[in-house]
């Protein structure tokens, strides 16, 4: 199904690495958020080269470079909020009473996308290197239509080769 308006590249866990393919798989984004352990600043700048950034600190983000990084953000695209944090489980506010549509966050490597409240959570998984038998991923959230699309992209294997999509 073809992109219909703004799309939210969501990135994180990258770890220090970013790859190619996920850099790739970016492309056309009208913003990315990356959603905490970044690594090193250089991933950063290396994804605002694609489009805006919005980050948050994750717990292996130190030293003077991760301490400019707030551990939650609020990003707005085409009239929706978002709410950025590392680990969905620090969550200290009700998203749906607080105006939010989607919450993103990262922390566990799972790519998920779930709905409570009105409110579409969504963990693009980890885009670093791989953890245990878990996909190297990142994700597209397209909100041009309703229901919100949200497409995972597979990086796949150890190196990155190949890119599939499923979609939700």
């Amino acid at each position: 199904m073809p992109v219909t308006g703004p799309v939210v590249g969501l990135i994180s866990d990258t770890h220090g690495l970013l790859r190619p393919e996920a850099v790739r798989a970016l492309e056309g984004s009208d913003l990315i958020i990356h959603a905490g352990d970044v690594g090193t600043a250089e991933i950063l700048d290396a994804l605002r080269a694609v489009a805006p950034v919005v980050a948050v600190r994750g717990n292996v983000d130190t030293g003077a470079w991760a301490s400019a990084l707030p551990t939650t953000a609020v990003a707005e695209m085409s009239g929706t909020l978002i709410y950025v944090l590392h680990d969905v489980n620090d969550l200290d506010l009700d998203p749906a009473a607080a105006g939010f549509g989607v919450v993103v966050s990262g922390h566990s490597h799972k790519p998920a996308r779930a709905e409570c409240g009105g409110v579409l959570y969504v963990n693009p998984g980890s885009a670093g290197r791989r953890r245990f038998k878990l996909p190297v991923t990142v994700a597209r959230l397209d909100l041009g239509r309703v229901p919100w699309r949200v497409e995972f992209v597979d990086l796949g294997g150890p190196a990155g080769r190949g890119a599939t999509g499923s979609r939700s």
